[in-house]
């Protein structure tokens, strides 16, 4: 059996350019939301509002990328569930690119506070608010190589969004 395998030939994973843009538009939004609540639930980092919107675009992300890799669409619509999805990433990316000039102090940030409250008594909003811990989007709370979490997600989706329009579009010109 072990001379059945070595002589047989050796078969190397080609990816075609759609099916690589599919996988992408799919596993870039899935690993970076994992990323965001693993640092969150894991790592004890709370999101501000801005990180929640990030989060937001890259769930709507997920939707359409998920549609383009069912059975039941054909090659064109596939390839335009690929590209809304690379438009949801790229928005992640752009809110992410505000929120990092935030950081930085190059944007202007919120003079409100952006905390959320569920309706009920104004007692009740009070220990709701005073429950939640306060985080600011102008303050880095975490950085790998003097990059804020926000810029990485700039760095990451948008050159992913650019990756992956590349890849849908590329194969539809040949």
């Amino acid at each position: 059996m072990a001379e059945a395998v070595a002589s047989a030939p050796m078969q190397t994973l080609s990816l075609k350019r759609p099916g690589a843009a599919r996988l992408i538009a799919l596993f870039l939004p899935a690993a970076l939301l994992a990323g965001a609540f693993g640092s969150q639930y894991f790592g004890g980092l709370h999101p501000c509002e801005m990180c929640w919107w990030q989060r937001y675009a890259h769930m709507v992300a997920l939707v359409p990328a998920l549609l383009a890799i069912s059975p039941a669409v054909d090659a064109r619509r596939s390839r335009l569930f690929v590209l809304l999805a690379a438009l949801a990433i790229a928005v992640s990316g752009a809110i992410g690119f505000y929120h990092a000039g935030v950081e930085l102090k190059v944007f202007p940030g919120f003079t409100t506070c952006t905390a959320p409250v569920a309706a009920g008594s104004t007692a009740d909003a009070l220990k709701q608010i005073i429950a939640t811990p306060f985080v600011r989007c102008d303050q880095v709370q975490w950085s790998f190589l003097g990059i804020s979490l926000a810029g990485w997600n700039a760095i990451i989706s948008l050159g992913g969004a650019a990756l992956i329009t590349f890849l849908a579009l590329k194969e539809r010109t040949r």
